[in-house]
Protein backbone atom coordinates (compact mmCIF):
# COMPACT_ATOMS: atom_id res chain seq x y z
CA UNK A 1 0.00 0.00 0.00
CA UNK A 2 1.62 2.76 -0.94
CA UNK A 3 1.26 6.74 0.38
CA UNK A 4 -1.10 8.27 -2.59
CA UNK A 5 -3.65 5.56 -1.28
CA UNK A 6 -4.52 7.36 2.25
CA UNK A 7 -7.62 8.63 2.42
CA UNK A 8 -8.13 12.48 3.29
CA UNK A 9 -7.82 15.30 1.08
CA UNK A 10 -5.53 16.95 3.41
CA UNK A 11 -3.32 13.42 3.69
CA UNK A 12 -3.11 12.84 0.00
CA UNK A 13 -2.87 15.98 -1.42
CA UNK A 14 0.16 16.30 1.13
CA UNK A 15 1.61 13.05 0.18
CA UNK A 16 1.11 14.64 -3.66
CA UNK A 17 3.26 17.43 -2.61
CA UNK A 18 6.24 15.36 -1.38
CA UNK A 19 5.93 12.92 -4.36
CA UNK A 20 6.31 16.23 -6.16
CA UNK A 21 8.78 17.56 -4.36
CA UNK A 22 10.95 14.55 -4.31
CA UNK A 23 10.65 14.17 -8.59
CA UNK A 24 11.79 18.07 -8.74
CA UNK A 25 14.65 17.39 -6.63
CA UNK A 26 15.34 14.31 -8.06
CA UNK A 27 15.69 15.72 -11.43
CA UNK A 28 17.66 19.08 -10.31
CA UNK A 29 20.19 16.52 -8.71
CA UNK A 30 20.13 14.51 -11.77
CA UNK A 31 21.18 17.81 -14.13
CA UNK A 32 23.29 19.18 -11.77
CA UNK A 33 25.35 15.42 -11.91
CA UNK A 34 25.12 15.42 -15.65
CA UNK A 35 26.83 18.79 -15.57
CA UNK A 36 29.52 18.01 -13.62
CA UNK A 37 30.25 15.01 -14.98
CA UNK A 38 29.62 14.91 -19.25
CA UNK A 39 30.83 18.38 -19.68
CA UNK A 40 34.39 18.64 -21.71
CA UNK A 41 37.31 19.58 -19.96
CA UNK A 42 40.25 21.47 -21.22
CA UNK A 43 43.36 19.45 -19.84
CA UNK A 44 46.85 18.81 -21.21
CA UNK A 45 46.56 15.16 -20.15
CA UNK A 46 44.08 12.41 -19.48
CA UNK A 47 44.98 8.72 -18.14
CA UNK A 48 43.74 6.00 -20.07
CA UNK A 49 40.25 4.37 -19.26
CA UNK A 50 40.30 2.04 -15.60
CA UNK A 51 39.07 -1.20 -16.20
CA UNK A 52 40.46 -2.68 -13.56
CA UNK A 53 38.40 -2.63 -10.33
CA UNK A 54 40.04 -0.94 -7.36
CA UNK A 55 42.86 0.04 -8.65
CA UNK A 56 41.70 3.78 -8.62
CA UNK A 57 41.16 3.13 -5.26
CA UNK A 58 44.50 1.96 -4.99
CA UNK A 59 46.17 5.11 -6.52
CA UNK A 60 44.57 7.43 -4.44
CA UNK A 61 45.30 5.96 -1.05
CA UNK A 62 48.56 5.74 -2.43
CA UNK A 63 48.10 9.71 -2.25
CA UNK A 64 48.14 10.14 0.79
CA UNK A 65 44.58 9.73 3.45
CA UNK A 66 43.58 13.81 2.77
CA UNK A 67 43.81 13.17 -1.07
CA UNK A 68 41.98 9.44 -0.91
CA UNK A 69 39.95 10.92 1.53
CA UNK A 70 39.06 13.82 -1.21
CA UNK A 71 38.88 11.97 -3.62
CA UNK A 72 36.90 8.97 -2.67
CA UNK A 73 34.30 10.86 -0.80
CA UNK A 74 33.61 12.22 -4.18
CA UNK A 75 33.19 9.08 -5.79
CA UNK A 76 30.40 8.30 -2.64
CA UNK A 77 29.09 11.56 -2.47
CA UNK A 78 28.04 12.12 -6.53
CA UNK A 79 25.08 10.03 -6.31
CA UNK A 80 24.05 9.36 -2.93
CA UNK A 81 21.19 11.79 -2.71
CA UNK A 82 20.01 9.23 -5.16
CA UNK A 83 19.55 6.67 -2.37
CA UNK A 84 17.09 9.12 -0.43
CA UNK A 85 15.66 10.92 -3.61
CA UNK A 86 14.39 8.16 -5.03
CA UNK A 87 12.15 6.35 -2.88
CA UNK A 88 10.84 10.11 -2.23
CA UNK A 89 9.89 10.54 -5.57
CA UNK A 90 8.18 6.75 -5.33
CA UNK A 91 6.28 7.87 -2.27
CA UNK A 92 5.87 4.02 -0.52
CA UNK A 93 5.61 4.13 3.01
CA UNK A 94 5.23 0.38 3.48
CA UNK A 95 7.51 -1.52 1.59
CA UNK A 96 10.05 -4.36 2.17
CA UNK A 97 13.44 -2.64 3.25
CA UNK A 98 15.32 -4.93 1.42
CA UNK A 99 13.53 -4.85 -1.84
CA UNK A 100 13.57 -0.92 -1.53
CA UNK A 101 17.52 -1.04 -1.08
CA UNK A 102 17.99 -3.41 -3.92
CA UNK A 103 15.62 -1.00 -6.06
CA UNK A 104 17.51 1.91 -5.40
CA UNK A 105 20.73 0.83 -5.18
CA UNK A 106 20.38 -1.12 -9.10
CA UNK A 107 18.48 2.21 -10.27
CA UNK A 108 21.67 4.82 -9.21
CA UNK A 109 24.11 1.52 -10.74
CA UNK A 110 22.39 1.86 -13.58
CA UNK A 111 22.82 5.46 -13.77
CA UNK A 112 26.15 5.64 -12.80
CA UNK A 113 26.76 3.23 -15.81
CA UNK A 114 24.67 5.48 -18.03
CA UNK A 115 27.09 8.06 -17.47
CA UNK A 116 30.29 6.19 -17.24
CA UNK A 117 29.23 5.26 -20.71
CA UNK A 118 28.03 8.51 -21.34
CA UNK A 119 31.89 9.59 -20.60
CA UNK A 120 33.37 8.07 -23.27
CA UNK A 121 32.54 10.46 -25.67
CA UNK A 122 33.32 13.16 -23.59
CA UNK A 123 36.76 15.31 -23.95
CA UNK A 124 38.76 15.00 -21.03
CA UNK A 125 36.44 12.66 -19.24
CA UNK A 126 37.97 9.60 -18.29
CA UNK A 127 35.91 6.00 -17.88
CA UNK A 128 36.84 4.16 -14.46
CA UNK A 129 35.21 1.15 -12.89
CA UNK A 130 35.45 2.82 -9.54
CA UNK A 131 34.10 5.59 -10.10
CA UNK A 132 30.76 2.66 -10.61
CA UNK A 133 31.50 1.14 -7.89
CA UNK A 134 32.14 3.84 -5.31
CA UNK A 135 29.03 5.62 -7.05
CA UNK A 136 26.75 2.49 -6.28
CA UNK A 137 27.84 2.21 -2.52
CA UNK A 138 27.54 6.14 -1.94
CA UNK A 139 23.74 5.28 -2.68
CA UNK A 140 23.60 2.14 -0.93
CA UNK A 141 24.81 3.60 2.30
CA UNK A 142 22.84 7.20 2.07
CA UNK A 143 19.74 4.74 1.71
CA UNK A 144 20.27 2.43 4.43
CA UNK A 145 21.66 5.97 6.85
CA UNK A 146 17.88 8.07 5.90
CA UNK A 147 14.97 5.73 4.42
CA UNK A 148 14.31 3.59 7.01
CA UNK A 149 14.10 5.33 9.98
CA UNK A 150 12.02 8.59 7.72
CA UNK A 151 9.78 5.38 7.14
CA UNK A 152 9.46 5.12 10.60
CA UNK A 153 8.67 8.42 11.14
CA UNK A 154 6.46 9.19 8.31
CA UNK A 155 4.44 5.64 9.47
CA UNK A 156 3.92 6.88 13.01
CA UNK A 157 2.97 10.01 12.07
CA UNK A 158 0.18 8.66 9.42
CA UNK A 159 -0.79 6.59 12.37
CA UNK A 160 -1.33 9.17 14.72
CA UNK A 161 -3.34 11.03 12.06
CA UNK A 162 -5.37 8.18 11.65
CA UNK A 163 -5.94 7.51 15.46
CA UNK A 164 -7.38 11.26 16.16
CA UNK A 165 -9.64 11.14 12.55
CA UNK A 166 -11.32 8.00 14.18
CA UNK A 167 -11.51 9.68 17.40
CA UNK A 168 -13.29 12.65 16.08
CA UNK A 169 -16.20 10.77 14.20
CA UNK A 170 -16.56 8.78 17.40
CA UNK A 171 -16.93 11.77 19.25
CA UNK A 172 -19.36 12.99 16.43
CA UNK A 173 -21.12 10.02 16.16
CA UNK A 174 -21.98 10.06 20.21
CA UNK A 175 -23.09 13.71 20.29
CA UNK A 176 -25.44 12.78 17.39
CA UNK A 177 -26.72 9.78 19.40
CA UNK A 178 -27.21 11.73 22.48
CA UNK A 179 -28.96 15.01 20.82
CA UNK A 180 -29.96 13.91 17.58
CA UNK A 181 -29.85 14.96 13.96
CA UNK A 182 -29.54 18.48 13.32
CA UNK A 183 -32.74 19.12 11.73
CA UNK A 184 -32.84 20.62 8.10
CA UNK A 185 -35.33 22.68 6.14
CA UNK A 186 -35.91 21.12 2.51
CA UNK A 187 -35.66 23.95 0.27
CA UNK A 188 -38.98 25.69 -1.09
CA UNK A 189 -38.81 27.16 -4.63
CA UNK A 190 -39.10 30.82 -5.42
CA UNK A 191 -41.96 31.97 -6.70
CA UNK A 192 -41.94 34.30 -10.39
Amino acid sequence: MGIVQRQGSNGSSAVIRVRAAGGVLLVAHLALVAWVTLRPLDVPWVSAANLRPFASIRADLALGPEAAARNIGKGLLLLAPLGVLLPLAGGRLTVSPLLSLMRTVAAGALLSLGIELLQTGVPGQVVDVDSLLLNTVGVALAHVAVVPGARAVLRRRVATRRQVAAALRRKQAAEEATQGRTPTIPRVGIAP
